[in-house]
């Protein structure tokens, strides 16, 4: 009867997936091929804590479109009555949405059409307009249903692909293990805060809130919710710790990634021409999602803050994610480096995520939206928790501290 249970669970997933293509994009992999390249398994540990901050935030996200019907960015223009308050936080919630995730599309777009235009010899300004223009035709022609079919699609491809390879590439289990134990070598702070950078996304926790309502209507669903974000967000870390364990196998200890490529390369000698073509259409799935995801998110951050209607057929919808694609395909066809745009992107991220987290748990603990659904104490100990954490993390990107 579990395994029934499971099952039908299984057939239910849909909003996670979509959250979880936007987390594992090319950002993440150059960012999780860099770790294990540099410093093996010992990071390990700061994965398997950016994936369950990520996944109390999506709960709370998931909770508040499922009970209340409102995304979050709509929660953010109903959480205070004060007209000039009101204002403030509109501004502030859509200048920052559209930098950050202008930031995330260009170093998305251009990690993947760096990724894929090395695997086939052709220019990275032509794999970024095609990749660009899938997204388009995807977002521009398809409805809900149809996009979230996408994502299962590509989120299978990129876990079959990385997955495989870390599998074949025949690690040494004892030391993955021990790279559960929190410890900091010298020099790895900054990966330590890149890793989290790139796993906890705060346009992912907009997109969350609206998507869900699509799926999950009414309490009785928030375990299907829950479940949802949950089996998604195991994905991630999976995914992701496939990729570090492959880079820590593949790369001598202290070796500097500078795209994802260079790791497609440097397994095709040790596994066959096969992995490196495995690992490029990875490569390829997340460039897709992630050029997805972004504009989407923007778009019903800023729809929702606005009090607009979110339709993915509305003209303001379109209008939204067409701007933030544009920018993306353009930075990324300007052949800029994808580590300076995801080092940028990561910047952004580290002004944007505490004053999303902030945002959060104010309306996680506002009755007049969610009644008895609010956090609960150990909740909210845990979200001012990752609050303090993504605060220090923003000075430290800012050399604050």
């Amino acid at each position: 009867m579990a395994k029934k249970g499971l099952v039908e669970r299984l057939k239910r997933v849909g909003p996670g997936t979509i959250v979880a293509a936007a987390i594992v994009g090319p950002g993440t992999v150059t960012t999780a091929s860099s770790v294990g390249a540099e410093f093996g398994y010992t990071l390990i540990w700061a994965l398997v804590f950016s994936v369950l901050a990520t996944m109390f935030l999506q709960e709370m996200t998931t909770r508040l479109g499922v009970v209340s019907r409102m995304d979050l960015g709509a929660a953010f223009r109903n959480q205070f009555q004060n007209p000039l308050l009101k204002t403030a936080t509109i501004l502030l919630i859509i200048s920052a949405i559209f930098v950050g995730n202008a930031a995330y599309e260009a170093g998305n777009i251009t990690g993947g059409a760096i990724g894929v235009a090395a695997l086939t010899n052709t220019p990275v300004s032509y794999w970024s307009i095609v990749i660009g223009f899938i997204a388009a035709l995807l977002l521009w022609f398809g409805n809900y249903k149809m996009i979230e079919r996408v994502f299962i699609v590509l989120i299978s491809v990129m876990s079959f692909s990385f997955i495989v390879t870390a599998i074949v590439i025949q690690p040494d289990l004892s030391e993955i293990f021990g790279g559960f134990a929190p410890q900091i070598p010298d020099g790895a702070a900054i990966l330590v805060i890149s890793l989290i950078g790139t796993t906890i996304v705060p346009y992912t926790l907009f997109l969350q809130s609206a998507t869900v309502q699509e799926r999950y209507e009414g309490k009785e669903r928030l375990g299907d919710s829950r479940f949802d974000i949950i089996f998604s967000m195991i994905i991630v870390m999976v995914v992701t710790v496939s990729i570090i364990v492959t880079a820590a196998v593949a790369f001598p200890l202290g070796t500097n990634i500078e795209n994802p490529i260079d790791m497609a390369n440097q397994i095709e000698p040790l596994l066959g021409t096969w992995a490196k073509y495995v690992f490029g259409l990875g490569i390829f799935a997340a460039g897709i999602t992630s050029a997805m995801t972004a504009p989407l998110a923007a778009a019903y951050a800023t729809t929702g803050v606005l009090g607009w209607k979110q339709n993915l057929k509305s003209y303001k919808f379109r209008a939204i994610w067409l701007f933030i694609l544009i920018i993306g395909v353009v930075f990324a066809s300007m052949g800029y480096s994808p580590i300076q745009l995801i080092v940028f992107s990561q910047y952004a991220n580290g002004l944007i995520l505490p004053i999303i987290v902030l945002f959060l748990m104010f309306v996680m603990n506002n009755r007049r939206m969610l009644g008895e659904n609010t956090n609960r104490t150990w909740l909210n100990i845990v979200g001012w928790i990752i609050f303090a954490i993504t605060l220090l993390l923003a000075l430290n990107s800012f050399e604050i501290i």
